[in-house]
């Protein structure tokens, strides 16, 4: 009984937040004639059955729209009615079967980066993105990740990692009682972050998360990656003041750029009316 219970409010939840039928562009039909753009990818609860990201996406769509971000969102073939979004009106909804990106995304110089998988098909994402970028002009360029709405397994976490066995743990936790494979043991990339204990071990973690901008761009490209007040780091040295610049920045929240002044886990809303 109780089974049958859980199942129903599941099904009831799902149907409540479910998007109705929706037009899929052709890459070839979109242009993207802005300096900012916000990509969800694949924001469904096939992939992230907890709804871990979920509120970090919305929060995330709605920054961008209050900011006229366009707004793509990437969905595969897997059930509609998983995408969990509650704002069904992107700019753009587009067939990603694997997180490719088939469409010209050359001009905007800041993209914003929320869903998942971290490893897999935003990590496809990005290394398209990137690609793009080293055929375009060079010019300065920024990915920004919104880290509560990013969702992820710890794939490239292994054994020798010094955080391995408390983030080992922590899954179980989370995967208790659940089906194996991709569907349940889900965490956010800031959830992650709370696990590893050690701040220095933190930025080297994000730090093997990055697409693969070592092979993709030439030695004249300055590379960098920041988090929060933390200190940055220079991954690669462009030279002098005139190379143009590449900077993965990883961002909390996107309710940390909405309310800047914000403490660290104190309420949003109440920060707002300051």
């Amino acid at each position: 009984m109780r089974l049958l219970l859980f199942v129903l409010s599941v099904l009831v939840s799902t149907a409540a937040i479910a998007c109705p039928a929706h037009q899929v562009m052709r890459p070839e039909n979109v242009h993207i004639d802005a300096d900012a753009i916000l990509i969800v990818v694949h924001g469904s609860s096939t992939f992230d059955a907890r709804f871990s990201s979920k509120r970090g996406l919305d929060e995330a769509t709605r920054f961008a729209k209050g900011k006229g971000i366009p707004i793509v969102y990437l969905e595969d073939d897997s059930p509609q009615q998983f995408y969990f979004m509650d704002d069904c009106e992107p700019t753009y909804w587009i067939f990603s079967q694997g997180g490719e990106i088939r469409f010209d995304i050359s001009k905007p110089t800041k993209i914003y980066i929320a869903g998942g998988h971290l490893e897999l098909c935003m990590a496809e994402a990005l290394n398209d993105i990137l690609l793009q970028w080293a055929r375009s002009e060079p010019r300065n360029r920024r990915v920004v990740y919104f880290m509560d709405a990013i969702y992820s397994n710890g794939k490239m976490m292994g054994p020798s990692d010094p955080f391995y066995r408390d983030f080992d743990r922590f899954m179980e936790v989370v995967a208790y009682g659940r089906p194996g494979g991709e569907h349940w043991p889900k965490l956010t990339l800031l959830e992650t972050m709370g696990i590893i204990l050690d701040d220095g071990h933190k930025m080297d973690y994000l730090l093997q998360v990055l697409p693969r901008w070592d092979t993709t761009f030439p030695d004249h490209y300055q590379v960098e990656m920041t988090w929060g007040d933390y200190q940055k780091r220079v991954l690669h040295s462009g030279g002098d003041w005139r190379s143009p610049r590449i900077e993965f920045e990883f961002v909390d929240s996107a309710l940390d750029l909405q309310f800047p002044n914000c403490e660290p886990g104190s309420f949003h809303g109440e920060c707002s009316r300051q």
